[in-house]
């Protein structure tokens, strides 16, 4: 058996590692902060799919419900295999308008969530002295988008803290890698207008938005043994945008 927990996994993104992971023979924690509704969708799908797991509510911006959080998965299974550090939010605003409570919720979620995971995860790694933590990223931790300031800076941030961990905790057999997606059919996409659409697809050279399942399908790849020497790289897949 293997244990993984995927943080923001109710919906999005993390809803579809969360599938993929259980398609891949993991036990999946399933962590929100707010819809128990659409988490519990998501187990029921993972159980109706042969998989096994559970819903966990914790805000990872706060410390000490990550820290139940990782005690609670560890007591119940004993082993924590793989974190995917997903759970976050987008903030857009030009500089000049800039909300300073988004700024913080940002912060508090995109960087300061990432580091309190890892570090718990980490912690309960040690012991068995092998484990992955897969941080989700973005291509606007490199690609300039105006509007963006925040969300980028905090993306560049755990692009950062990927590499650092790789180098700190690769002595302990564990393995640290991100993910970094570009324009994703999520519910953000599909709240764009027609025209708003159209004018991100020409700056794609695919000429398509990815699909949550496809990044699921990289974290699923970065997790497996047969990439087991991959440690400290940011991934990206963005159909080209960023070229």
């Amino acid at each position: 058996m293997k244990v993984a927990i995927v943080t923001g996994a109710s919906r999005g993104i993390g809803r579809a590692c969360a599938v993929r992971l259980a398609k891949d023979g993991y036990t999946v924690v399933v962590n929100y902060s707010r819809s128990e509704e659409e988490a519990s969708k998501v187990l029921d799908e993972i159980k109706s799919a042969g998989g096994d797991g559970m819903t966990y509510k914790a805000d990872v911006s706060d410390l000490a419900q990550v820290k139940q959080m990782i005690r609670d998965t560890d007591r119940k299974y004993g082993q924590i295999d793989l974190l995917v550090n997903n759970a976050g939010i987008v903030r857009d605003a030009f500089l000049l308008a800039l909300n300073m409570d988004d700024l913080s919720s940002c912060m508090e979620l995109n960087v300061k969530g990432y580091f309190y995971c890892a570090q718990q995860a980490a912690l309960k790694m040690f012991r068995r002295r092998q484990g992955v933590i897969i941080n989700m990223s973005s291509v606007s931790g490199e690609l300039a988008l105006a509007g963006q300031s925040v969300y980028s800076a905090t993306k560049g941030a755990v692009n950062s803290l990927t590499r650092v961990l790789a180098k700190e905790l690769g002595s302990r057999g564990i393995r640290v890698n991100a993910v970094a997606p570009g324009f994703i059919e999520t519910e953000m996409i599909n709240a764009l207008s027609d025209e708003k659409k159209e004018e991100y697809l020409k700056d794609i050279p695919l000429h398509r938005f990815g699909k949550a399942e496809e990044v699921a399908a990289v974290v699923s790849m970065l997790a497996s043994d047969e990439f087991s020497y991959i440690t400290g790289q940011v991934i990206t897949m963005d159909g080209g945008i960023s070229l």
